[in-house]
């Protein structure tokens, strides 16, 4: 039990950047596809080719991969953005956390690889900093947001796909079987409770209503969004069926600006 309660906060933490995010962001950008260019930084070949790579990816191994563009953080710092889009779009397998998402928010300058549980042993930290350090930074630096998207993603690839033992998801502890479901089973309470918690402190300091953001299901509803050109209509798989498979990221990944 001793070795869940690490766990059990990190989950808390995590549920607070979450909450950040969420009450600070305007609406989330729809899972329309594998690559979702809400900044209209990408020329459309280049979106297609990802499209087809990031599928066949998929395809081939079961992870998920997403590109995503938005026109603005709204004042948020990119790492619990990305994690709250992430767990917003539930990229990867339930059982697999085996989801990645490529965010760049080019009014920011900012860039993030945001990794699921089940790729973090895979994708590291490290790898994925050295990712954005040599090959999209220096890219989007040149104004070259194509070839930069587009090699980030190649090598997000190889490094996933480069040893067919790194598909199965490598654990970070030594937790045994029955410590994990026990914590599994308790830890979706402790970030409801501390949600809670924080609505009705929000509430109670603004002396008005509260709109509870829900962490999961269809796509927000009104007509906000980001500025700009938006990000269109529809819900979660419009169009082509595509989305989520219900995973989930502790906010492994790496971060850099340009």
């Amino acid at each position: 039990m001793a070795r869940l309660i690490p766990r059990a906060l990190l989950a808390v933490l995590v549920a607070a950047l979450w909450i950040g995010a969420a009450l600070a962001a305007a609406n989330f950008p729809p899972l329309s596809g594998r690559v979702v260019d809400a900044a209209n930084i990408l020329s459309p070949i280049t979106a297609a080719d990802l499209e087809r790579k990031l599928a066949d990816l998929e395809q081939k191994s079961g992870i998920q991969l997403v590109v995503a563009t938005v026109p603005s953080l709204d004042g948020e710092e990119i790492e619990p953005y990305a994690n709250a889009l992430f767990r917003f779009w539930k990229l990867g397998e339930a059982k697999k956390n085996n989801g990645a998402l490529l965010l760049i928010a080019p009014k920011e300058r900012r860039v993030r690889i945001e990794v699921g549980y089940g790729l973090e042993g895979t994708l590291t930290d490290a790898i994925s900093s050295l990712i954005i350090a040599n090959a999209i930074a220096p890219r989007f630096k040149a104004g070259d947001f194509n070839g930069g998207v587009t090699r980030g993603v190649d090598d997000i690839i190889t490094t996933l796909t480069t040893d067919s033992a790194e598909w199965k998801p490598k654990p970070k502890d030594t937790r045994t079987e029955q410590d994990a479901t026990l914590f599994d089973a308790i830890a979706p309470f402790l970030i409801v409770l501390f949600i809670l918690f924080v609505l009705v402190r929000v509430r109670g300091r603004s002396g008005g209503n509260v709109v509870f953001i829900p962490m999961g299901g269809g796509g927000f509803g009104g007509g906000g969004g980001f500025g700009g050109g938006g990000f269109g209509g529809g819900g979660f798989g419009g169009g082509g069926g595509f989305s989520g498979g219900g995973g989930s990221s502790g906010g492994g990944g790496a971060s850099g600006g340009w």
